[in-house]
């Protein structure tokens, strides 16, 4: 005899009659039932259940209606995976697709065959259990390499898209994929070129061998060797002499290296990962970078865009700074005040990431109270920049994607702030999202 707990199903159903003729068709799951939208949100937390049936009008009319879609967006905001199924009257189909729309996983008509929906709810809860146990397996094969990326930018996704399609490869790029990489298990070396004296960052990448010169008292390793069989990080190659360029590119080439005062060649395999700011097609022209040594490095090159550029994404990250820094001062819960954000979205961040950080951190042990203020900051509002004009739907449709991302970044991530702040309605904020392609 198994021993095994039901599954739990949540009816939501204010007709009790009803209700209690669900309960009775679907006894082999452990039925839970709701009669209005608190007491199923209220069985949604406590219990957690992987498929719900709701009656969409909770009774059947238009305040209801939206009653139910508000319940509708409410269970899968808290619990994005469970499986909805929407039962619905005869004629109201429209309804029942728009509920697809938000998210729900199927829909049935009154009156139904419970043989039918019972097929359905067995179906929605082998899809859950598939998709959890998909969502394990990929855990457990690679880690969340872009996890800590904090982005509502529509470029940085597109960014972040690709390092997940060129991570697992063994190219060269522009930009650290490291904990997306296969060798993330393996050593991760990295070396600021434009930090270390250029007498000394040879020896430091290259390594040397005892008595190659004053003061090299045993056999060193460098960087490229140390970094054997994982990934050697060059910051800020831009900086790399044109000595060392012509000696890295043979590295590139052959994939062998040799110390400072040695004789043999010692293979080494690495992953070349480098970073800059400069523009390299600029130092290629005056001669200051080897331009068959930028074509080994450029295999993918990555352009990220500066944070000035990234719309929403500066709110979005001061207050997860806020959120951390708070947290690290022992300052207790801090908010950003209205025109705190909105001066954090008018300035031009030349430093990026770096400066906003700084600067969210300053105003964390400085402020005198829980809310930062502009002054805080130390910030001025700016003037909000022009647009273009081209095609009338198009800058339509930009607008108000521009709009959600920046109210999206100001309420981090709340989408029913969100939706107050842009003046509507989270069902048409739904809608909104779904046609700009918003997630």
């Amino acid at each position: 005899m198994s021993t095994e707990k039901p599954r739990a199903l949540l009816i939501v159903e204010d007709d009790l009659a009803l209700q209690k003729q669900l309960r009775w068709s679907f006894d082999q799951f452990e039925t839970l039932t709701a009669a209005d939208r608190e007491s199923a949100l209220a069985q949604i937390h406590r219990h957690c259940p992987a498929v719900v049936t709701m009656d969409l009008g909770l009774p059947p009319d238009a305040d209801s209606v939206s009653e139910g879609f508000r319940l509708l967006e409410q269970i899968l905001a808290s619990a994005p995976d469970t499986k909805v199924i929407v039962l619905t009257g005869q004629n109201d189909r429209a309804n029942a697709l728009r509920a697809i729309a938000l998210g729900a996983y199927d829909f049935f008509a009154k009156p139904f065959e419970p043989e039918m929906l019972a097929l359905t709810i067995d179906r929605a809860f082998r899809l859950h259990d598939l998709q959890q146990e998909n969502r394990r397996l990929l855990a457990s094969q690679h880690p969340p390499a872009l996890a800590g990326l904090l982005t509502r930018d529509a470029g940085m996704q597109k960014i972040c898209r690709t390092i997940e399609k060129v991570a697992s490869s063994s190219a060269t790029v522009l930009l650290l994929v490291h904990e997306s990489s296969p060798r993330c298990n393996e050593r991760f070396v990295a070396i600021n070129c434009a930090a270390i004296p250029e007498n000394l960052l040879e020896s430091e990448l290259f390594g040397y061998e005892k008595g190659a010169f004053t003061g090299a008292v045993k056999t060193t390793p460098g960087k490229i060797e140390t970094a054997n069989g994982g990934t050697l990080m060059l910051d800020e190659i831009g900086d790399l002499p044109l000595p060392l360029q012509a000696k890295l590119l043979r590295f590139l080439q052959e994939r062998v290296i040799e110390r400072l005062g040695g004789r043999s060649e010692i293979p080494v395999d690495v992953r070349i990962v480098c970073a800059t700011h400069q523009d390299l097609k600029t130092n290629i022209s005056n001669g200051s970078f080897r331009e068959d040594l930028y074509y080994r490095l450029a295999e993918i090159v990555v352009q990220i865009p500066p944070l000035r550029e990234r719309r929403g994404d500066p709110a979005l990250m001061a207050h997860a700074f806020v959120h951390r820094f708070a947290n690290e001062q022992k300052r207790g819960s801090m908010t950003l005040c209205e025109e705190a954000i909105r001066a954090i979205e008018a300035n031009r961040w030349p430093g990026n990431v770096r400066e906003l950080e700084n600067c969210i951190k300053r105003a964390v042990i400085m402020a005198d109270g829980s809310r930062i203020t502009r002054e805080d900051i130390g910030l001025e509002n700016e003037a909000s920049s022009e647009i273009e004009f081209i095609d009338l739907r198009k800058v339509r449709d930009e607008a108000e994607r521009q709009a959600i991302v920046t109210a999206l970044g100001r309420a981090n991530g709340n989408l029913l702030r969100t939706s107050e702040i842009l003046g509507i309605s989270r069902p048409t904020l739904y809608d909104l999202m779904h046609r700009l392609g918003l997630k």
